[in-house]
């Protein structure tokens, strides 16, 4: 790591938490490069794992990666079964160095829609690595934030039918401890690579004051010196959560 980087961000101190990451750009770095899509999301992941370890080096104590999305399953089949069987293949290869590493796998979203032997893979990792106590790398997988907020609300209706709540007893915290992330706190630094500038049905409760920071980088290129001058640029900011400067 930069030893000037890792100053800067020492000196700037405010170290963002949780940060989540939009993996965009994998199929445009393919095509840039005259390879088939397949070879841009097998180089993007180098990117993870590089920013696997520099955000354990530095504190971090969650990081979400938007894996595979609930849409994504309508790209081309044999797209999608390329995609599937390197994450088995990927997940099945980096575990043990996840756990060496005391890095604690966990995963967000309708997990059940996997293949059978993704899902296994993913289950042993998540049971291997439990009691690690470092940092929290959540895949987002099979994940839509719309469907994640509407089986809340259908979980809550259900309650409140049960006689369980009552209406009054509904609020935000209520609405957030129903969610994927209940166990997890919302991200303080959101960022997408790949030039586009949405979110994508990723994290839109969780998001509500997060720090957005969008690059034109695309994801197998993503790597320790963008992650750090994303934080550094984080750390610029001033956070206010609906108050004036001087409150602060």
């Amino acid at each position: 790591m930069s030893k000037k980087l890792r100053k800067q961000i020492e000196k700037h101190g405010d170290l963002p938490n949780h940060i989540a990451i939009i993996m965009d750009g994998n199929g445009r770095w393919a095509k840039s490069h005259r390879f088939k899509r397949i070879a841009g999301h097998k180089e993007g992941i180098n990117s993870v794992r590089e920013i696997v370890r520099v955000c354990g080096e530095i504190g971090v104590k969650h990081l979400t990666l938007y894996t595979f999305s609930s849409e994504n399953w309508t790209r081309p089949e044999s797209e999608v079964s390329s995609i599937m069987n390197l994450l088995f293949s990927t997940i099945k290869k980096e575990i043990e160095n996840l756990h060496k590493n005391n890095v604690r796998l966990s995963a967000i979203g309708e997990l059940d829609d996997l293949p059978n032997k993704s899902y296994k893979e993913i289950m042993e990792g998540i049971n291997k690595t439990k009691d690690n106590t470092g940092l929290n790398l959540i895949l987002a997988l099979s994940y839509g934030s719309r469907q994640e907020l509407l089986m809340a609300v259908r979980r809550i209706v259900d309650r409140f039918k049960e006689k369980e709540i009552n209406i009054k007893d509904i609020s935000e915290n209520m609405i957030s401890k129903e969610l994927y992330t209940s166990k997890i706190p919302d991200p303080d630094l959101l960022i997408r690579t790949g030039g586009e500038n949405r979110i994508s049905n990723f994290l839109l409760w969780q998001s509500a004051y997060t720090e957005f920071y969008m690059t034109d980088i695309h994801w197998p290129d993503f790597r320790e010196k963008e992650l750090l001058d994303s934080i550094i640029d984080y750390q610029m900011r001033q956070r206010r959560f609906g108050k004036i400067s001087e409150q602060i």
